[in-house]
């Protein structure tokens, strides 16, 4: 426990911020690529990977099992499968290992408003936030670009590590300063919330990530805004973002415009077009405006 502890203190000082821009020698055309969290590197890599691919089978044995796994010859299944080939190329420069994964996209008929990317490239997106949000193949990629890039920046690697050194930190400190149950019970509860900061500045790496990934595969990443939009109709009384493991909808949308100008210009080139020659986006709810 000591030498989790120790590592853990060590790996989190050279941390500056939910993540670290690598210091290139040339500068990078999108969005940078960061560096991944030297916590990730106190969990082996192939053990997570294993654990993922267990899980993710036992998923899609119990959504057969109930009748809810969604078959290949579906036409919304056909739509992922297609746009996750048209990303899956997009996703090396993000991680040195996506070249080996054997990624697979499935579906499963379920209300829930979600989608996921195992560390491995297993892919499921449920039927609801197709469904509820009424995606667009654009706003799709940016929700896949999303849920890989979490697994392609190792973030639940990354979780997994702060999780046992967290817990380290709890132990030591109850032990030095005598706690009581309650007292035990106190400082877990403080973990928990820096747990839910660390796993925020993932969701902001991911959204940036998700957007180039969608970019370069010709997707428009002004879909990311329109996605949030529409996320904030559905969502009226969300948490606090404080008390929430994603940033607020309008923080993620800000976030998101910061970051146009370094995604656009690769979305324009795989249409042969400029920036300013592109029209704006058009999602398919009235409601929303055009996206400039």
């Amino acid at each position: 426990m000591n030498r989790i502890l120790a590592c853990f203190l060590a790996a989190l000082s050279v941390c500056s911020g939910p993540y670290a821009l690598a210091k290139d020698a040339e500068p990078q055309e999108g969005i940078k690529v960061g560096k991944v969290s030297p916590l990730a590197k106190l969990v082996p890599q192939q053990k997570i990977e294993s654990q993922a691919l267990q899980q993710y089978e036992g998923l899609k044995t119990q959504a057969k099992n109930r009748g809810v796994l969604v078959p290949d010859n579906d036409p919304e299944v056909a739509r992922l499968r297609r746009i996750a080939q048209k990303l899956i190329p997009h996703t090396k420069r993000w991680s040195e290992r996506a070249s080996a994964w054997q990624w697979e996209v499935n579906l499963i008929a379920s209300n829930q408003v979600n989608a996921f990317c195992m560390p491995g490239g297993k892919i499921a997106f449920f039927s609801g936030i197709l469904k509820t949000l009424k995606l667009t193949d654009d706003e799709v990629a940016i929700v896949m670009g999303h849920e890989m890039a979490h697994a392609l920046r190792e973030h639940g690697r990354e979780r997994m590590a702060k999780g046992l050194g967290l817990q380290a930190l709890v132990l030591a400190g109850s032990a030095y300063f005598k706690l009581n149950d309650g007292g035990r019970h106190l400082a877990g509860k403080g973990a928990e919330l820096v747990m839910l900061k660390f796993s925020r500045g993932d969701e902001t790496e991911a959204d940036l990530a998700g957007l180039d990934i969608a970019a370069r595969a010709g997707f428009d990443p002004r879909a990311g805004i329109a996605l949030w939009q529409k996320m904030g109709i559905i969502n009226k009384h969300a948490p606090p973002q404080w008390l929430s493991t994603h940033p607020a909808g309008e923080n993620r949308i800000a976030e998101m415009r910061k970051h146009l100008p370094d995604v656009m210009p690769l979305f324009a080139k795989t249409k042969g077009a400029e920036v300013q020659q592109l029209g704006p986006y058009k999602s398919n709810v009235s409601v929303l405006a055009p996206i400039q």
